[in-house]
């Protein structure tokens, strides 16, 4: 059973997210975990203009999907940053390139999930996991979230990201917040929650 975490990370939020999707994923009897970025789109240039080519150095380990890759998993497990309450360019880019897979039925049945952050507390985690979704779906994919069963979800004590949409982190107005243990937690119950029921689907 393959479980495929595929994901864009420019100052390395979504990336430590990733990790622990995978390392939740991998708690799962059978499970195969991938781990997998989407191509860059930003020049080196405009990557050092916006200060991340230290975080991006940090990451360059990870190799580039394919989408030859989605169809081969048996649950896929998608990351973005929010850009303007959607999904990131790369992303987008990435997904824009599923038609074959699209007309071939190729991802039918497959089991998916979306985790992501953003600067501020309100700054369209939801919305950004909510409109990943209907690519999704056209592609025939089981959507599963991050259920009420991951307690750390719940209170008010902290400020911390987490939906019942999918796992998420807030990373501040300057990108200094690094993913608390809480949300971290959740990103880990995700990965084993989406490769349990790929397990089940796939049981002969």
């Amino acid at each position: 059973m393959k479980i495929l975490v595929v994901y864009y990370s420019l100052y390395g939020h979504i990336h430590q997210l990733a990790q622990a999707v995978a390392a939740g994923a991998a708690e799962v009897e059978g499970a195969e975990v991938v781990l997998r970025c989407v191509p860059e789109t930003l020049s080196d240039e405009v990557i050092a203009m916006m200060g991340a080519t230290e975080a991006r150095k940090a990451m360059a380990g990870v190799p580039v999907c394919t989408v030859d890759e989605l169809a081969a998993a048996d649950a896929v497990i998608f990351g973005t940053p929010t850009r303007f309450g959607n999904m990131c360019g790369q992303m987008r880019q990435f997904l824009d390139a599923t038609g074959q897979l699209w007309m071939k039925g190729a991802l039918v049945g497959k089991v998916a999930g979306v985790f992501t952050s953003s600067a501020t507390q309100h700054g369209g985690q939801e919305s950004t996991i909510l409109t990943f979704y209907p690519t999704l779906l056209h592609q025939g994919m089981i959507v599963a979230g991050l259920p009420y069963s991951f307690a750390g979800q719940m209170g008010v004590e902290e400020v911390k990201g987490g939906s019942p949409y999918g796992a998420s982190t807030i990373a501040g107005s300057d990108g200094k917040r690094q993913p608390s243990p809480a949300e971290l937690d959740g990103a880990r119950f995700q990965g084993r929650y989406i490769a349990g029921i790929a397990a089940k689907l796939t049981r002969p």
